[in-house]
């Protein structure tokens, strides 16, 4: 996705909320300021996290909203006001620091323990820790208060308004996800980026080359684990709390299904596909049967995948270079020679 392109799309999201409330009852256009772009920015950012591991690492892990749900257990068990109060007494602008800095340590642990494996492997070894860490939180009742969790954690205040304020939570979501989508922009550009695209293309030349292959790979789960403790803590503050089937097998198979149907060709494909994914998890149910609304949406997501492998995104790309001209079309005609 172009530079251009990405900008416009900022700005639309930037608009949106204004747009919304000319064209929706005031009621509505919060619903989905806060419900459909809101929630698509938050868990798209955790989508970006798998998305920067899988487009440049070239690793598919599921273990990304464990990551997350690390960063909103320890929010949730730190921050004050939290339900019940595990440790509390910190304000949010010293709990949110320390969920980031568990996030990123967990990234780093998984990469750690990950490591040497590849493909399939890779797969199941980050479903095993991701289920170990919900089992976890579920048997737990002194740390994470077991099958119900932690609830109240509804945010601070900023400048005056409360930050559950459906416009406040868009824009500060909707700033999250701009810098992360930046930072991913710029690291894959940097140095570390283009050895760690290396290592993807070919992990044993790199190596030759004098570069420490299974240091970058585990440093590159640390950033996806900041990436996703992003994610984490503001889906702890939508969902007023967070609780272990937050962070279990749905939740962790949601993530992977927003990731490829947005495309994993491009960080811009996780947050379209988390707004395709929120828009039919919200209204699939009234659309079709109340009992079988996830057949529709697998019926959709399936179709999306048949259509296009890889993703909205990759879609996108290939009906835009139909319509651009070919290198011969662009070049200019060669002049007739002149006879003497």
């Amino acid at each position: 996705m172009s530079a251009r392109l990405s900008l416009l799309a900022l700005a639309v999201l930037v608009v949106a909320p204004a747009l919304l409330g000319l064209v929706l009852p005031p009621n509505q256009a919060q619903f989905w300021t806060a419900n459909i772009l809101g929630r698509a920015l938050v868990y798209g950012i955790v989508a970006l996290s798998l998305t920067f591991l899988a487009t440049y690492g070239g690793f598919v892990s599921l273990a990304q909203m464990t990551l997350a749900g690390i960063a909103g257990y320890a929010l949730a068990i730190l921050v004050e006001g939290a339900v019940p109060g595990i440790v509390g007494g910190l304000p949010y602008a010293a709990a949110v620091p320390a969920a980031l800095l568990a996030a990123t340590l967990a990234g780093l642990l998984v990469g750690a323990i990950a490591v040497r494996t590849r493909d399939i492997y890779l797969l199941m070894i980050t479903l095993a820790l991701a289920m170990g860490v919900a089992r976890f939180a579920e048997s737990n009742i002194d740390w994470f208060n077991g099958y119900e969790g932690i609830r109240n954690v509804v945010g601070p205040v900023l400048f005056g308004v409360p930050f559950r304020d459906p416009h406040l939570f868009y824009y500060v979501a909707l700033a999250a996800a701009a810098a992360l989508y930046a930072g991913v922009l710029y690291l894959v550009r940097s140095p570390f980026g283009l050895v760690l695209q290396g290592i993807r293309d070919n992990p044993r030349r790199v190596a030759a080359l004098g570069y420490d292959v299974a240091l970058h790979r585990i440093a590159a789960f640390g950033v996806a684990g900041f990436i996703a403790g992003c994610g984490g803590v503001l889906t702890t503050i939508y969902n007023i709390g967070i609780s272990p089937g937050s962070i279990g097998l749905g939740a962790s198979v949601n993530i992977l299904i927003i990731s490829v149907i947005g495309g994993l060709g491009h960080p811009a494909g996780a947050f379209v596909g988390s707004l395709i994914f929120a828009v039919f998890d919200t209204f699939a149910a009234s659309l079709y049967d109340r009992d079988r609304f996830n057949t529709l949406i697998g019926l959709v997501f399936l179709g999306i995948v048949l259509a296009s492998p890889d993703g909205i995104v990759g879609l996108v790309r290939r009906l835009g270079g139909l319509r651009r001209p070919s290198r011969a079309e662009e070049r200019p005609a060669p002049r007739p020679a002149e006879t003497g």
